[in-house]
């Protein structure tokens, strides 16, 4: 318990790091030591410690990294100690005072160039600040010149803390052995290397003055996209993106590249191109309203909502199309049934029972405004009839997080978490463990819960055959590697800033498709081959996705969430946890996705004859109420998701197109009227 406590507060991940962590604080707090002792080679060994380590700790435990900058020990904050520790140690071994007075001027004349190169760079970074950020069009004509070298660029401030190495090193050998020479080379290179640097990023600054302006640049835009003609829109904003919030978008990909109709993406915050997946849908990034409100789109017809965020009124104003919000989830929960979605022209929803849940809402939404699209997404999930058993039952754990309220029970995690997974645990099944992105944002009781889980989950591995399992991590793991460097080398995401991958924008071809697939494919058969039938896993990252751990699945057990909604579609057995212990009756009338669910109290005392329904599927009760459900929540399978969701969006860009033309005539035939009654004519909004 004291180890993962120390472990939380410094934010490390495991023993490694907390040694690392150790060294790191017992080579700083040597180094005033060793300087007033003096002891020149414990100076320098201690020296030596804290570059390492701090250069490991920041590629391993970057959290604890940004601790200390909080605790304003930042990174230069740091090379200042080192740098002062260095001069005390000189002065009690009294160095010469002309070696002393040059190791002072130099050593100042550093951290000055330090300083004049981040305002340098900070003003180039400023010039290359564009209005929109664009992938999939053509934007070479823009003039956006390339970005600094990656070597003066990228990192700068580690590289230019580290030219104090020379001037260090030939302090130390300089009073080992009581010449000057050393320390006059070292200085010399680290005042050279220093003001190179610094007049190099000048030569850069001069080529970011051509940057295009603002105007230009949505010019440019719009000229790309008079030759695209997009008709279909997906908008998304989120007050604070990250990999968390992009499985919004990336879900819908797919879908809108195999509409009937040209698709595009408009993103509203920077980061979300980090974490943008594959696509050849042509993706622009426009963070100002004002930028937006420029784009030129005549032939749009449709916007796609996947949340409700405040920016989307920006959008929201186009009168021309049509509005709908398609969510990212089917679920009971409220957000699934939000009163804010009356501002859509229409909410498209997956079966019958999204439709029921905003009529649960009284007087918000009209019927005729719910459109059942079913879910493109969930074609690949493998159904029950197909699963092949393994050597134990596998069960998914994937609870959801705490949410923005205070409710301990919307995840199950904080009030029975841990004594679930111990009860899986004792009935020796396969647990795979994904909780929700977001899990402990909020909650310190989730967090604590979620690694207390992953930590009963990494000792029960030990227990079995933890060395032949490791073997065969180990050796997968080049191969998983080569193929995830490969993926991202397809994905369309380029290096550089976003002038430089806007720069670098083209319309994509479709070689790599095929490609991109089967890379996939062999990556999670090689994950799943070397991790063995009978370990659990603990599923955090992009890969291995979501719906292939369903594939894996025998069961699954959740909280009320859009992700038992799209395990329905697997016909598989499913538990939902009851953590109120509300009556059975009372919960399944509050939940739609309970009617086929098992339910599971918060002592968990009914898991035996739960986890029966895997063992024996003699035992499967609820196999018929699963069947009946997935049509409700899920809509028919005939015709498919894919092909309702195409005819819908046919469907609202014809009637948008129809009302626009209307309103045409109506603008013409206004005008027509007034000309003959001498008025002036009347504009119409959104003609």
């Amino acid at each position: 318990m004291t180890f993962r406590w120390l472990c939380g507060v410094l934010r490390v991940r495991g023993k490694t790091d907390l040694l690392l962590v150790f060294l790191f604080a017992a080579g700083f707090a040597a180094l005033p030591v060793f300087a007033l002792l003096p002891s020149l080679w414990g100076f320098a060994a201690a020296s030596a410690v804290t570059y390492a380590v701090d250069e490991v700790l920041h590629t391993r435990s970057p959290a604890f990294v940004r601790r200390l900058a909080a605790l304003q020990l930042t990174r230069t904050m740091r090379f200042a100690v080192r740098t002062v520790m260095l001069l005390a140690l000189a002065e009690r071994m009294d160095a010469p005072g002309a070696v002393l007075v040059a190791a002072l001027a130099v050593l100042s004349a550093h951290f000055t160039l330090v300083i004049m190169f981040t305002a340098v760079h900070h003003a180039i970074r400023r010039r290359r600040l564009l209005p929109v950020v664009v992938r999939n069009l053509d934007m070479s004509e823009a003039g956006i010149p390339q970005a600094p070298p990656a070597l003066l660029y990228r990192r700068f401030l580690r590289k230019l803390l580290h030219l104090d190495v020379p001037a260090h090193a030939g302090l130390l050998v300089a009073l080992a052995t009581g010449s000057s020479y050393p320390a006059g080379i070292g200085f010399a290179l680290t005042a050279g290397l220093a003001v190179a640097a610094v007049a190099a990023l000048l030569g850069q600054l001069r080529r970011a003055r051509r940057m295009p302006s603002g105007d230009e640049m949505i010019a440019e835009v719009n000229r790309q996209l008079a030759g695209y003609r997009p008709e279909v829109a997906l908008y998304f904003s989120f007050a604070s993106v990250s990999r968390d919030f992009m499985y919004q978008v990336n879900m819908w990909i797919e879908t809108l590249e195999r509409l009937d109709r040209r698709p595009l993406i408009i993103l509203r915050e920077r980061a979300s191109f980090r974490y943008l997946g594959r696509t050849r849908i042509p993706v622009l990034c426009l963070p100002k309203a004002d930028d937006v409100a420029q784009l030129e789109m005549p032939e749009l017809r449709v916007v796609l909502y996947p949340g409700n965020a405040g920016k989307n009124v920006h959008m929201l104003r186009v009168a021309e199309a049509k509005h709908v919000f398609i969510g990212h989830g089917d679920s009971d929960k409220l957000a699934s049934s939000n009163r804010v979605s009356k501002v859509y022209d229409e909410i498209w929803v997956a079966g019958k029972a999204g439709r029921d849940r905003y009529q649960r809402v009284r007087h918000a939404i009209s019927d005729s405004a719910i459109v059942e699209v079913g879910r493109p997404q969930l074609s690949s999930i493998r159904l029950h009839a197909d699963q092949v058993p393994g050597p134990l039952p596998t069960v998914l754990y994937a609870p959801t997080w705490e949410g923005w309220s205070d409710d301990d029970c919307h995840t199950s995690l904080i009030p029975m978490g841990v004594p679930l997974v111990e009860k899986l645990l004792a009935e020796n099944v396969r647990v795979l463990y994904k909780p929700h992105p977001l899990t402990g944002k909020r909650s310190r009781a989730a967090a604590e819960a979620d690694r207390a889980i992953r930590e009963l989950l990494r000792t029960d591995n030990e227990r079995r055959d933890a060395e032949l399992a490791e073997a065969a991590i180990d050796a997968a793991r080049p191969r998983l590697a080569e193929i995830q460097a490969r993926l991202a080398e397809l994905s369309g995401r380029l290096p550089g800033d976003d002038a430089q991958q806007t720069r670098e924008a083209r319309v994509p071809e479709r070689d790599g498709e095929a490609e991109w697939q089967e890379l996939r494919a062999e990556w999670h058969r090689i994950f799943w081959e070397s991790r063995g039938a009978v370990r659990h896993q603990v599923v955090l990252k992009q890969l291995p996705t979501l719906y292939d751990c369903f594939d894996q699945a025998d069961i699954l057990v959740s909280d009320v969430s859009s992700v038992v909604a799209d395990f329905v579609a697997s016909l598989k057995p499913y538990v939902l946890t009851n953590a109120n212990d509300l009556s059975d009756e009372e919960f399944r009338a509050a939940y739609t996705t309970a009617g086929g669910a098992y339910l599971l109290d918060r002592d968990c005392t009914r898991l035996p004859e739960i986890l029966r329904s895997v063992r024996d599927p003699r035992h499967d009760t609820m196999a018929a109420e699963r069947r009946v459900l997935k049509e409700y929540v899920l809509g028919p399978d005939r015709p498919t998701s894919m092909e309702r969701f195409n005819t819908a969006v046919n469907a609202l860009a014809e009637k948008a197109t129809a009302e626009q033309a209307t309103a045409v005539r109506a603008t013409v035939a206004g005008g027509a009227e007034a000309g003959r009654l001498g008025e002036e004519p009347r504009v119409v909004l959104g003609a």
